[in-house]
Parts: structure tokens; sequence; C-alpha cells
């Protein structure tokens, strides 16, 4: 029986969530694989996606938190889709938020829709990856302003295994930095140990070649696994 994360590898690749390539990111590095779980656009994807974000969060966190929130834009889709896989699969009623890029002029005019942070919420951050972290600095910066809560952690989907741009293992640079633990729901070594030549549904997504090209921007810019 596969585990959830084989299920997940397999389900990024097969939505075209994760490609092999030639991509630009928004640090400025080019990389030969890219993420995006912008791509998920029907309601059975969505919904699966979440699954797989809850199944993380009950494994490491089970009830010890309150709220998850999610950093606009990419964020509120999957705090909305994970409170509701959470209730649906693992019987956990949790709120919901996010912030609004932009602040209204009329009527609602807070930064944040759905659940209002209150002093020691138990928050949990919810993304989909992390490169050198600078925005996951942004975002508690954010919620800190609006309330004292209480981290529980931050979950994404792939952790890339990537160096700041001084060197630092960025997940380690976030827990030593914001004192809260970061979890994925799998890592980019997960993927390559475990799509590399396989066979999904009569396809191959990730060659020797392609996972060769990995190994090598891993070499120079990745932490040890």
């Amino acid at each position: 029986m596969q585990s959830y994360k084989q299920q997940f590898m397999e389900f990024l690749v097969k939505n075209k969530a994760l490609q092999f390539g030639d991509f630009t990111l928004k640090s400025g590095r080019k990389s030969p694989y890219f993420i995006n779980t912008g791509v998920f656009e029907t309601g059975e994807a969505i919904a699966r996606l979440g699954y797989f974000y809850a199944s993380l969060i009950k494994e490491e966190f089970n009830d010890n938190f309150d709220v998850i929130f999610g950093p606009a834009y990419k964020g509120i889709s999957l705090a909305i889709t994970t409170a509701i896989s959470l209730k649906n699969y693992f019987g956990l009623d949790k709120f919901y938020t996010f912030n609004r890029k932009e602040i209204k002029d009329h009527a609602d005019k807070k930064i944040t829709i759905g659940h209002a942070l209150q002093d020691n919420d138990r928050v949990i951050l919810i993304d989909d990856v992390i490169t050198d972290g600078a925005t996951k600095f942004e975002t508690v910066e954010l919620i800190n302003n609006l309330a004292k809560v209480k981290y529980a952690g931050l979950v994404v989907a792939v952790n890339r295994l990537e160096k700041t741009s001084d060197g630092l293992d960025a997940f380690k640079n976030i827990e030593e930095k914001l004192h809260f633990p970061v979890k994925a729901i799998v890592s980019v070594r997960e993927i390559i140990d475990y799509l590399t030549d396989k066979e999904i549904d009569g396809q191959i997504y990730l060659t020797k070649t392609k996972s060769q090209e990995m190994e090598n921007y891993l070499k120079k810019i990745g932490v040890k696994s």
C-alpha cells in the first residue's frame, strides 16, 4: 500500500504541478524543476491536495493547533482546502484565515479574511514551497502586528533542500530565527529517489537525465537531506 507521500508525488506529476525543465525561480536561481500548486483548478484536484496537507499536519501536529493561516495568494486556497480536509478525514474542526494583499477602504476593512486572530491562538502557517524563506519572515511580521499568537509550525508541499543566499539551510534558518518547526510533505530528495525512471500509468515523468540535472543543482545550492 502506498504511503500518502508516495501518492502525493504521483499526484504532483500527473497534474503537472511538478515539472522538469529549465525554470527561473522568484529568487533568480535557474532550476531544473518547478513546483506550482496553483495549477489545481478542479474541485477534485484541490480537495485531493488538501488531503495531503492535512495528512502531514495530523502526523506532525496532531490536535495541537487552532488556526491554519495561508498567505496571499497561493496560501488562500491551501488554507481553505486543508481546513476542510482536516475536518472530513481526521475530525479536526479548525479555524482558517488568510490575508489580503491590499486593505480595502470600505465595508470590511480588515487585512485578514476568515478567523480574526486572537492572542494565544496556536497558528500553523501553510504555503507551497520554501526557496530562501524570505516571504515567510514577512508573513510572520504581518501576523505579529495583528495578535500575540503562538506558532505551532509551518507546513509546505516540498522541501527543495536549498541554501539561502548567505549559505544557510532555508528550513533550519526559519526554525532557528522564528523558533517553530518547518515540515514538508516530501523533500526533493524523496522525489528523486522515488520518481527517477518510475513508470506511472505507462509514463516516465522523471528520466535519469533530468534526475542527474537535479542532482547537479543540489550539489551547487543544496543542503544535506
